[in-house]
């Protein structure tokens, strides 16, 4: 840490192996404050007012506290704690979460608030502050960046950021599409930095040791010269002998031209990642919220990547869209789990402030939660306790499905190929065991999805095989208790060893 620091960056991760691009794009852009400004990153998980006490140890000046859904409590919490102990030193938040009206959570005792990209909006207001001069309003609306004059974050990352944590990156901002639950779609102009430079970063990245790359742009395959510049990029880099390298790119799913195709299908397996938004299949659900959907196009392009290449895909769907029942969604899922056995991320509407989803709110009965991430608690077709069960089935079905530990034993649970009835008995029925959805081990996880099986006539002694060609696929793991009675029936497996960043890519292969 710069000791001699007196204005201090800093935010709250949702976990240690992120890292938060947007300080160091901050501090890429200091200036000639640079050498007085320093990081320091915690998570959502450490205690409140040790955090303070850390952030006051050099007794900052400033301190900028960036703030997002994920960790928008815990940061009014450490503003209260920072103002109260402290209060000559000047608190400055920044971020989507202060961006945009109504602010859902008090925010009261920050002294100034950045909205929009503070990229060099933070080093204009902490000059004036430095300075002497005190800005007549509390909220500073920011200007869009030029992301062709801005100094970039990517010499920022730290040896430790670069052996411990995901290094993310980004070529573009914004998004040319309307999505009315999507705060990207508020900023409709595609912006891209230069693509040379941003290619000489990666490759200093590269060289520095960074393996692992995560691209944060909302439209990657939108503009075709800049992907197929970085696919190619990439290319090289999993050829090379310094390999193996892994990447991961949020993509529309309806936009993959040949030249694309072609450079992805390269990719070797558990190299690449593609974050797929789906949302939903449903037209009319789909013309509610101003979202895109060409579904000829979705299904061709989900069945190339599933088929014709190795990449590893997340689908995205949505719980409580307006208009979307629980029978749509399930046939959404329905239909998704036949085009791939990809993973599917079932996430839970949020109507977050900017965007223009409270239109919807009086006609469809929507009714949220005052506290993030605002999510959905029922609608006009959704009653609460529909909403809690998809809510628990949402986690348990990343904990089966999307984990990968079970691809070959969980179909059993649909032989006649609906999945979201089959699961969702299910996951009632591991609610009813547990009363939790969370800290459940590997193990537990196991013996609940073996006794329901049994419970469906299966078998003891194949389903046990099954279940051991699923869990000691990856290196290093041993017989579950329960099934040590089967051990006879454990087949001869080549495990695979993973690397930090991608264990869950490997387990699906």
């Amino acid at each position: 840490m710069n000791t001699s620091a007196n204005i201090i960056l800093s935010t709250l991760n949702a976990r240690y192996t992120h890292s938060a691009i947007g300080l160091r794009y901050l501090l890429a852009n200091m200036e000639e404050l640079e050498s007085r400004t320093c990081i320091r990153e915690f998570t959502i998980n450490d205690n409140i007012q040790d955090v303070a006490e850390k952030l006051l140890a050099c007794r900052p000046a400033i301190i900028g506290l960036g703030v997002y859904i994920w960790n928008a409590l815990e940061c009014a919490e450490l503003l209260a704690t920072i103002k109260k102990v402290s209060p000559e030193t000047m608190v400055i938040l920044g971020g989507p979460e202060v961006s945009y009206s109504p602010m859902r959570v008090n925010f009261e005792a920050a002294d100034f608030i950045i909205q929009g990209e503070g990229d060099t909006a933070f080093h204009d207001l902490c000059k004036a502050l430095l300075g002497g001069l005190r800005p007549n309003t509390r909220i500073i609306q920011a200007s869009p960046a030029d992301l062709l004059a801005i100094k970039l974050p990517y010499t920022y990352y730290s040896d430790d950021d670069v052996a411990h944590r995901y290094i993310y990156i980004e070529a573009s901002r914004g998004c040319p599409f309307q999505c009315e639950f999507c705060l990207s779609s508020i900023d409709e102009k595609v912006r891209h930095f230069d693509i040379e430079i941003i290619l000489h970063a990666l490759e200093t990245l590269w060289q520095r040791g960074v393996r692992s790359f995560k691209f944060i742009d909302r439209t990657f395959n939108l503009n075709i010269k800049v992907a197929s510049r970085l696919l190619d990029f990439f290319l090289q880099k999993c050829a090379s002998p310094d390999g193996p390298c892994f990447v991961h790119f949020e993509v529309i799913p309806d936009h993959f031209p040949e030249a694309l195709k072609a450079r992805i299908a390269q990719f070797p397996s558990a190299s690449l990642q593609l974050e797929v938004g789906i949302q939903t299949l449903n037209p009319e659900v789909a013309s509610n919220i101003h979202r895109n959907l060409k579904l000829a196009k979705i299904k061709q392009n989900i069945s190339f990547l599933a088929h014709e290449t190795a990449a590893h895909m997340h689908l995205d769907l949505i719980v409580g869209l307006p208009g979307e029942s629980l029978a749509s969604f399930g046939e959404n899922l329905n239909r998704l789990c036949a085009m791939t056995n990809s993973e599917i991320q079932i996430g839970i509407l949020k109507k977050l402030s900017g965007t223009s989803l409270v239109r919807h709110d009086a006609a469809f009965g929507m009714v949220y939660s005052d506290k993030p991430p605002y999510d959905i608690l029922k609608n006009d077709l959704l009653s609460f306790d529909d909403i809690q069960r998809m809510k628990r089935f949402a986690r348990f079905w990343d904990l089966f499905y999307n984990s990968g530990n079970f691809k070959q034993s969980l179909p059993l649970l649909w032989p006649d190929g609906d999945v979201f009835q089959a699961f969702h008995a299910f996951s009632v029925w591991i609610y009813a065991q547990t009363q939790s959805t969370w800290k459940i081990s590997l193990e537990r996880l196991a013996e609940l999805l073996f006794q329901y099986l049994l419970k469906q006539e299966h078998e003891a002694a194949p389903l046990a095989a099954t279940l051991l060609a699923d869990l000691l696929k990856l290196e290093g793991r041993k017989i579950p208790n329960f099934l040590k009675p089967y051990a006879h029936a454990k087949p001869d497996l080549s495990t695979q060893r993973a690397s930090v960043f991608n264990k869950r890519q490997i387990r699906h292969t």
